[in-house]
């Protein structure tokens, strides 16, 4: 991750009760107006089901409790009057989308370092709520959260699957584990402040040397994790390193690889540098995030190992803009220079080579919310615009391994969908402005009145 955060002890459960206590109306509002029935027919006028690049027209899409049990045209769909129906019929439908990089935790308009000792852990939690509704508002369903104070992402995860508080599914990472000194450390301090202030962290995020690693995988697996998050590299948002050097010897990126795939979970490779990115992809790991100074032989390596790429190209422009009004120091600033133009070249490489691509974002970094416009920056940058699309939904949905449950809109899988008002195929930008969201039936979003439409035909 780019992002480097302070992690304290998790407190979200306080925090949750104390949002929930004091705005109810998000989450009632949200589970009132879903309240699923026992069957709903959705009339999509034009669906992108993300089984291949095409879209289908007139469909309709048949749901019983929180799944899909048919897709079919609407010549073979018999809807029994007073059935439940939610009207999309002049819109786009598509599969809830998914982040694979995301930071709940986190806010863009605060960079200084020095917050992270002045604050205590129950703003984070605070953040996360926020962040967990707009997100599932932008239309995404489902993120992988990839770097959080222990074990906030597993707090959070479970909050939402709940129903006490809206926000998309969440496949939750610890912090990300990281060497002393490196990305990933708290570095800048004095010793008394991180002794003082940090010292569960280095129990679930410092690991040196492979037995290190190996138990601190083992750690945040027994608390609870989907997924592993390894920085095999230094980063650009942090303080005394830099993006392109090793961190962990290959050995050790084995081992936590290893030890991740015996548990059942997928492991994440936070990447900038050339020689720790094929490290990396050699040792196992599952995807490569960032990817910034990958070469052409990594990228061979890519290919033949099946690794993913989850590159966020979007948020240079932020981080270059924004970011530097809201504190971001000079450090990073010109780290940022350095990678980020290179960043989005190589990753043009990647895409021409057929290095399989899932959509992430580093949402944090950037206000959560805006993740939609990176679509953009992946057309821009050598991606057709289904091509773009399935990598937020059926590539996603597979490297986060729920491609049983999501990504696609077929039988059997969750309905999570989302609408928009014209066709992405033509401007991917649209799915910046997402009109409608449904997550497991139960609608978060509705402006262009779907549900509305059908009450006045009858």
């Amino acid at each position: 991750m780019r992002h480097k955060l302070g992690f304290r002890c998790s407190c979200l459960r306080i925090v949750v009760a104390i949002v929930v206590a004091t705005q109810p109306l998000c989450a009632q509002t949200a589970s009132a107006k879903g309240a699923p029935s026992q069957t709903v027919y959705v009339k999509a006028g034009h669906l992108f089901d993300a089984t291949s690049d095409k879209l289908r027209d007139n469909v309709v899409v048949v749901i019983e409790g929180e799944r899909i049990t048919k897709v079919a045209s609407a010549g073979e769909v018999s809807i029994p009057a007073g059935a439940t129906v939610v009207d999309l019929s002049n819109d786009w439908v598509l599969p809830g989308l998914i982040d694979c990089h995301t930071h709940l935790e986190a806010r863009a308009d605060r960079y200084d370092p020095i917050n992270q000792v002045k604050e205590t852990p129950f703003m984070g939690g605070f953040n996360g709520v926020v962040n967990a509704d707009r997100t599932l508002q932008a239309g995404f369903t489902s993120v992988r959260d990839v770097g959080s104070q222990p074990f906030f992402a597993v707090d959070l995860r479970r909050a939402i699957d709940s129903g006490y508080i809206p926000g998309p599914r969440i496949v939750a990472s610890g912090p990300g584990i990281s060497i002393t000194g490196g990305h990933g450390d708290m570095n800048g301090f004095a010793p008394p402040v991180n002794n003082m202030m940090y010292p569960a962290e280095k129990d679930y995020a410092i690991a040196d040397g492979p037995e290190e690693v190996r138990r601190v995988v083992r750690e945040q697996v027994k608390y609870g994790v989907d997924v592993i998050k390894i920085l095999a590299t230094g980063g650009v948002l942090s303080q005394g390193d830099k993006p392109g050097a090793e961190q962990f010897t290959y050995e050790e990126l084995k081992v936590a690889a290893d030890e991740a795939h015996h548990a059942g979970r997928k492991i994440a490779a936070h990447a900038h540098g050339t020689k720790g990115i094929k490290d990396a992809v050699r040792a196992g790991i599952d995807s490569i995030e960032h990817g910034s100074l990958i070469d052409a032989e990594g990228i061979e390596l890519m290919k033949q190992h099946g690794t993913y790429l989850v590159a966020d190209i979007y948020n240079d422009d932020y981080i270059l803009g924004k970011a530097i009004e809201f504190g971001l120091p000079k450090e990073n600033v010109e780290k940022e220079k350095m990678v980020g133009r290179l960043q989005r070249e190589n990753f043009a490489k990647a895409v021409a080579a057929g290095v399989k691509i899932a959509f992430g974002t580093d949402a944090g970094v950037y206000p959560h919310g805006d993740n939609a416009k990176q679509f953009y920056y992946m057309v821009k940058f050598g991606m057709t615009p289904a091509g773009a699309i399935r990598a937020a939904t059926s590539s996603a949905a597979d490297l986060i391994d729920r491609a049983k449950d999501q990504g696609t809109v077929e039988a059997g899988k969750y309905a999570d969908l989302i609408g928009v008002t014209s066709n992405p195929l033509d401007d991917v930008k649209v799915l910046e402005h997402v009109s409608f969201v449904m997550k497991g039936s139960k609608i978060y979003k509705d402006e262009v009145g779907a549900t509305a439409k059908l009450a006045m035909s009858k």
